[in-house]
């Protein structure tokens, strides 16, 4: 390989770096958004009916897919 490709290629891992390094960053700062997210809903009034609620809806869902793949 010549010099100048090997240049060009060592950029290029060093873009990527730079890249991953910031796609790490906004997973971390999603999680933390989401489980604030989380715990801000379970303090809402309602929160225990709601989830058992969205627990039969997604049974009668999966049992309806069930039903079609059949």
């Amino acid at each position: 390989m010549k010099e100048s490709e090997l240049i060009q290629l060592r950029n290029k891992v060093k873009n990527l770096e730079g890249i991953v390094t910031a796609l790490l960053g906004q997973m971390t700062n999603l999680k933390d958004l989401s489980i604030g997210t989380l715990e801000t809903l379970k303090r809402i009034p309602g929160y225990e009916t709601a989830l058992e609620q969205l627990k039969e809806d997604t049974q009668t869902d999966s049992s309806k897919t069930k039903d079609l793949i059949k």
